[in-house]
């Protein structure tokens, strides 16, 4: 957990930034058309293939950690490669094909762990707070080491402080080089090192994806899934924005990592308590309340009145925004799957969070709402923008509150019922 989400930390938060940076600064100078479609549309088409590729081949042919090591492997093979390049038609396929290789790991990652878990409900929280820290790690790390000279360590965030090197935003660039070393790295850890998580190649349903996806036949589910599609389209214009965003505060190019990361420290806070929460409170009142977060973040974002300090510290909420809604959805998946498709029903969540979200979010939200906030001189309205977004997080929480109810609770019953008889 933890390499793997160093990986993805290390270049997804900035890579807005340097994609649109221009040329001459060291910049690519992509248009907002060009890298939501290489952000976004790129990993949500390997999200969409996540079910019927790596769900299928895991649930059902070859050990969990063995795929995981050669997706891996080949996809940082990959990303490396990627960081050499400068045309928009190289990033855009390139991406595309280790989006492929990658967005599979994230939800096999999640199924091996829980397969190996006593509790999942109360334990995953502590496994998976893990990846939460490597994403700080190299957050606080890349920027600190590779952006910056004479760096001196200070009490005040973002805990460093040092002089820009000239062409910052191409040295941002290497970060895509970096992050593919690290997967070919971990790629080797997962083959030879991870627990041995086989296949169940005796289910009577041979295709797994197929039996993951008649979970939407759970009425709840199924309205999770909906409004995990809305979730996820503000959580991905989140990544699209916040970079470029956060810089016409007056935030330094060296700083928006740290201070992007500042919601993977409430993040670790809250993974802390999640599993004693869900015991206690329930998957619905905990998703519920990770949606909500989401509305009051955009709120305090588009009030661009608020000094930079206090749009900083709004990243807080993101704890609650990614542990009460992605994480909780992640085990709500695992305790409603039959025990011999976990992996697939993990990558049909995952099809929805990383994928149809992502594809609406890159392609239409995000250009067209900055289309529509634009101003007459040409500056984005960031304040209208947010506000956009957050009234999209509302809708959510609302059909949520009043709709969705926990049905493993429901089956536990009937279960303990059945055995009582």
């Amino acid at each position: 957990m933890f390499l793997l989400y160093a990986v993805y930390g290390l270049w997804f938060p900035i890579a807005a930034r340097f994609l649109s940076a221009s040329p001459d600064i060291g910049g690519l100078g992509f248009t907002d058309g060009q890298i939501g479609l290489i952000i976004a549309v790129a990993g949500a088409i390997g999200a969409v293939c996540a079910p019927f590729i790596a769900g299928q081949i895991a649930d059902r042919y070859f050990s969990t950690e063995k795929c995981l090591g050669v997706l891996l492997i080949l996809g940082g093979a990959i990303k490396w490669y990627t960081g050499f390049q400068d045309s928009y038609t190289a990033w855009l396929w390139l991406s595309i094909a280790y989006a492929i290789l990658f967005m599979p790991t994230l939800s096999m990652t999640n199924s091996l762990a829980m397969a190996h878990l006593r509790n999942s409900k109360r334990e995953f929280p502590g496994v998976r707070v893990w990846g939460t820290i490597g994403w700080i790690v190299v957050a606080f790390a890349f920027p600190a080491f590779w952006l910056q000279y004479d760096v001196k360590l200070q009490w005040l965030p973002p805990f460093f402080n040092g002089s820009d090197f000239a062409g910052k935003q191409g040295l941002m660039v290497d970060s895509v080089k970096f992050a593919g070393i690290l997967s070919i790295v971990l790629g080797v850890y997962c083959w030879m090192w991870l627990p041995n998580t086989p296949p169940r190649r005796d289910a009577p349903q041979k295709l797994a994806f197929a039996k993951a996806f008649s979970l939407v036949r759970h009425r709840s589910f199924a309205i999770y899934l909906c409004c995990a599609y809305l979730i996820s389209v503000v959580h991905m214009v989140y990544f699209l924005q916040m970079s470029k965003f956060l810089p016409t505060l007056g935030l330094r190019d060296a700083y928006i990592m740290p201070a992007m990361a500042l919601g993977q420290f409430s993040e670790i806070a809250v993974m802390a308590f999640l599993g004693a929460a869900l015991t206690r409170f329930g998957f619905r009142r905990i998703i519920v309340i990770g949606a909500a977060c989401y509305f009051l973040r955009y709120m305090v974002f588009g009030t661009t009145s608020l000094p930079l300090w206090g749009i900083i510290t709004a990243q807080l909420f993101h704890g609650f925004c990614f542990a009460g809604f992605y994480a909780a959805g992640f085990i709500y998946v695992d305790r409603l799957a039959p025990k011999d498709a976990r992996t697939s029903a993990q990558t049909v969540i995952m099809l929805v969070l990383f994928g149809l979200g992502p594809i609406t979010a890159g392609k239409f939200v995000n250009p067209m709402l900055a289309k529509a906030c634009t101003t007459a001189n040409g500056d984005l309205n960031y304040s209208a923008f947010w506000y956009a977004l957050g009234a999209v997080a509302l809708v959510a929480t609302i059909i949520l509150a009043l709709f969705f109810r926990d049905e493993t609770e429901s089956d536990a019953s009937e279960t303990k019922a059945e055995s009582a008889t």
